[in-house]
């Protein structure tokens, strides 16, 4: 049985706790959008500040919604667009201090300031990417970075 335990600690100390809590959910189930449904309610309980926690799932040219925790989202991203769709054409991480000032961001939710997306990546291809908004600008700081990079390798596992 998964139980969640109450982070304490440094910020590297919560997150490891997070990690640890990620493989306990994942451990034995095969289904991804099970395991994305998950991973998004259990970062969206353990983040603060944030007002938006999922995935985008790649299909054919671009992204589509997947598994996420907040207020209804766009359903779909061409690669190079916005920010998700920029990170799953670059397969890099983009962490955006004030995302109004991103080229050709893509407003979703009013509320959003800032923003992180990862991308997930299977046998040397992006297949969707992890994307956290916050309503705080520049929320998302180097260890937020590298931590969910982490999140995300664990994650690639198990979908």
């Amino acid at each position: 049985m998964f139980t969640v335990e109450m982070y304490k600690g440094s910020k590297e100390e919560q997150y490891s706790l997070l990690h640890k809590q990620l493989k306990a959910l994942l451990e034995g189930e095969d289904n991804a959008i099970a395991n994305l449904s998950n991973a998004s309610a259990l970062l969206n309980q353990f983040l603060q500040e944030t007002n938006w926690v999922g995935f985008y799932l790649r299909e054919n040219d671009g992204l589509v919604l997947g598994p996420f925790q907040g207020l209804p989202a766009c359903v779909r991203i061409p690669f190079g667009k916005g920010v998700c769709g920029t990170s799953a054409a670059e397969n890099r991480t983009l962490r955006v201090e004030d995302v109004h000032a991103f080229p050709g961001h893509i407003a979703c939710d009013a509320a959003s300031q800032s923003e992180i997306v990862v991308p997930i990546v299977k046998d040397g291809e992006v297949v969707g990417v992890l994307d956290i908004d916050s309503p705080i600008k520049n929320r998302f700081d180097e260890t937020d970075q590298q931590e969910l990079e982490k999140f995300v390798e664990i994650l690639q596992e198990f979908i």
